[in-house]
Formats: structure tokens, C-alpha cells, sequence
């Protein structure tokens, strides 16, 4: 019978990174509540509204 492997990568190493952040609440309910209507966890909310948003930052100049 030929063993099975199990591969389990290191945390982290799959492209994503820890970060903390402060948030206001109602921001913060609104969020836990898209992510409760879309049967979606906050953490892949954010990620899902942050990379939908970081391409319409424009940076004004003094």
C-alpha cells in the first residue's frame, strides 16, 4: 500500500499578513452585518472591500 503525504505549509506563507487595526464601530457593525447577510466572515469581507477600493485611491498633491 503506498503512504499517503500530508503537506501542511507554514503560516503565513500563503500571501496574506497579519495586521491590526482601530475602527469605528458603526463601521464595524455594518461590516459584521454585509458579512452576516453574505454568509461571509469579516476578515474576508475586508479583504474582498479593501481590493475592490484600493485601486480608486488617488493621492492629492499638497
Amino acid at each position: 500500500m503506498e503512504e499517503k503525504k500530508i503537506k501542511i505549509s507554514k503560516k503565513g506563507e500563503d500571501g496574506y499578513r497579519y495586521a491590526s487595526i482601530r475602527i469605528k464601530e458603526n463601521l464595524l457593525n455594518r461590516i459584521d452585518e454585509i458579512a452576516g447577510i453574505t454568509n461571509r466572515s469579516r476578515n474576508e469581507l475586508i479583504n474582498i472591500l479593501l481590493e475592490s477600493s484600493i485601486e480608486c485611491v488617488e493621492i492629492a498633491e499638497k
